[in-house]
């Protein structure tokens, strides 16, 4: 699943908008900038008017533009708008794995998300500050058992080490890759029937690395 930088004067085939959400100060900021400028910086202060940050990747030859958005602090108000959600193909729903709270609040952003997005969004659980194991308050398995009974991809990251980052945002960018190029697919065949394109509650979803397809069942969000 690797990626690479791409050259910002080539032609961009797609733009994808992918939302951070999550309690404040578990790392969305961080994950962010070590995602986008390989970046991580100890004394980060609380996000304030940043809207996103963008990185260009080659996904199948294409070349496709990540658009990132992070919460510029509003979750701390409870005052994330739904222009954040506006548009977005994909989510990241972070938490702290040693701050129980964090992903006990995680099916509260999971409905907001539901309630503004669209249902046909990939959305990955992140559970990230993985580095700090000897202060772990939420198990893994906690995690992936949710994740599983609500069809979202999980991993565990740490923006400190840079550890499945990229992973985390490839899972997502392909999924939502694999999706728009379905339509696409099947907007030629139905065009050549005589019919209109039709994708209501079809997903292709590809893990990443060590996880399993998550399960049909729930896998689009309620309506």
């Amino acid at each position: 699943m690797g990626s690479s930088y791409v050259d910002s004067s080539q032609k961009i085939d797609y733009v994808f908008k992918v939302v951070l959400i999550g309690d404040s100060a578990v790392g969305k900021s961080q994950i962010l900038a070590r995602f986008a400028r390989d970046e991580f910086s100890l004394d980060s202060k609380a996000t304030i008017g940043v809207e996103f940050q963008t990185r260009t990747l080659s996904i199948e030859h294409k070349s496709v533009k990540a658009q990132i958005w992070d919460t510029a602090g509003q979750e701390r108000y409870r005052a994330v708008t739904s222009a954040y959600y506006r548009g977005a193909v994909g989510a990241m729903l972070v938490y702290d794995i040693t701050k129980r709270q964090t992903f006990d609040h995680i099916p509260r952003w999971l409905e907001e998300l539901r309630g503004h997005a669209d249902k046909n969004i990939v959305i990955i659980l992140l559970g990230n500050k993985n580095d700090l194991e000897d202060q772990r308050a939420v198990p893994a398995d906690d995690a992936k058992e949710f994740a599983q009974k609500e069809g979202l991809f999980f991993l565990e990251t740490s923006a400190l080490q840079s550890k499945n980052v990229e992973d985390a945002f490839m899972t997502v960018l392909t999924g939502i890759f694999n999706i728009v190029n379905k339509k696409t697919l099947v907007a030629n065949n139905d065009q050549s029937n005589g019919n209109s394109a039709s994708l209501s509650g079809k997903q292709i979803l590809v893990p990443g690395p060590g996880q399993e397809t998550p399960p049909k069942k729930g896998m689009c969000c309620s309506s």
